[in-house]
């Protein structure tokens, strides 16, 4: 159509001119549909992008899970220690009330709690008949504890506090 100006806007009593177009609506729109319908989507996510996040989350776990079952390992045979550091004290008390030590873990009211029976066999052993008195504390590890621990093995600690393994690791490792 023709041109407009635009007098007195804001204050500034000049004449801006600016087109006025008519007609906006059926074939403007109907082209902008049209467009709007034959452009592709992009949603979701392509193989090639899930593919490379299975790949990195694959690398993760590779890395985590090792130290994962080492921690794991380490855990319990933290607990079977403090255990069988519980079951020496409980003998020189009763060694301190009885004079002598107790010949099995049931004298002494002992037993191994389940996060220590799952994965170690404990076992007293006692010779009242000895000069001085002993006795022997042994955590023997079985199954999944057994072969994840090959450092440690068998956790010992007699009546002179003296702690002990029987795996071929440093003794500071494993105590």
């Amino acid at each position: 159509m023709g041109q407009r100006t635009h007098a007195g806007r804001h204050g500034s009593g000049g004449n801006l001119p600016f087109r006025v177009k008519s007609g906006i609506g059926s074939a403007d729109m109907a082209s902008r549909r049209a467009r709007l319908r034959r452009a592709p989507r992009t949603y979701g996510f392509t193989l090639i992008e899930l593919m490379i996040t299975v790949a990195i989350v694959a690398i993760l776990a590779a890395i985590a899970y090792p130290s994962y079952t080492q921690y794991v390992i380490r855990s319990n045979r933290s607990a079977a220690q403090s255990f069988i550091l519980g079951v020496a004290n409980q003998q020189e008390q009763y060694n301190l009330d009885a004079r002598q030590y107790a010949t099995s873990m049931t004298i002494l009211g002992a037993s191994a709690p389940a996060a220590v029976s799952q994965h170690y066999n404990v076992t007293l052993t006692a010779n009242n008949a000895a000069t001085p008195p002993t006795y022997t504390v042994t955590a023997t590890p079985f199954g999944t504890q057994l072969a994840g621990d090959t450092q440690c093995q068998n956790l010992t600690v007699d009546q002179t506090g003296t702690k002990g393994i029987s795996g071929p690791g440093p003794l500071t490792n494993c105590w």
